[in-house]
């Protein structure tokens, strides 16, 4: 978020540079960023402090505890910023490598973050629910609608993720016990009983069949997941 655009392209641009980090959406308007924050799906904001309207610490105020990363060109903000619990202060003009420098450090509060939760709040078939970590051992693509996920729980109950992507998934998961192994499938590592490069044996026993449910592992998902597996 930056009111000013060759600011704002810039910054992007080098955000697009950095590995693991996806721009979700990029504002000129701090208003116009309030009113979409409550429909975005994202864990991050880069924000500019000096913009009309709202100035940044105001958003970040109202961003709910979103991390926040405050890029300026004054210093004396730098107190306030950091009273808001801010994760950085960039000085303009910005320099890739002192933002990679605040994106990693982002990254590993968001982590720890996602680790000290143990459940994930999801609309399903029967509501809003709380799906605890611990008793999540696979999600797999719904047969008729693929915006829709099947999750397995420890209990050997299902139960129907509505309209949500793996994508969005993956970043509410703690990744050291889950992962991705296929295009329609994500794993708790804790389900797995045997596997070889092709394919993975679950401890998990369907509604539908009393055997244990192979799934096949991706060409694109292999390299991860048997760097998990592996320790």
């Amino acid at each position: 978020m930056d009111d000013e655009l060759p600011g704002l392209t810039y910054l992007r641009m080098l955000c697009e540079q950095i590995p693991g980090l996806e721009v979700v959406k990029a504002f000129n308007d701090p208003v116009k960023l309030m009113q979409a924050s409550e429909t975005l799906d994202f864990d991050l904001c880069i924000l500019d402090i000096e913009m009309p309207g709202l100035n940044g610490l105001e958003v970040a105020g109202l961003l709910k505890g979103k991390p926040v990363i405050f890029i300026t060109a004054y210093k004396e903000f730098a107190a306030e910023a950091f009273d808001l619990d801010a994760v950085d202060y960039i000085r303009k003009p910005i320099q890739k490598e002192r933002l990679e420098k605040a994106i990693t450090k982002a990254a590993k509060l968001i982590e720890k973050g996602k680790t000290e939760k143990q459940f994930m709040q999801l609309n399903t078939n029967k509501g809003k629910a709380l799906v605890a970590f611990d008793q999540l051992l696979l999600i797999t693509s719904a047969e008729k609608e693929k915006r829709d996920k099947v999750a397995y729980l420890e209990n050997g109950t299902e139960i129907t993720l509505k309209n949500i992507s793996f994508e969005q998934l993956l970043t509410l998961l703690p990744a050291e016990n889950f992962c991705r192994i296929s295009k329609r499938d994500i794993i708790a590592l804790k389900a797995i009983r045997f596997f070889t490069h092709q394919e993975v044996t679950t401890n998990i026993f369907t509604e539908s069949t009393d055997k244990e449910l192979v799934i096949t592992l991706g060409d694109n998902f292999r390299k991860e997941f048997l760097e998990k597996v592996s320790g």
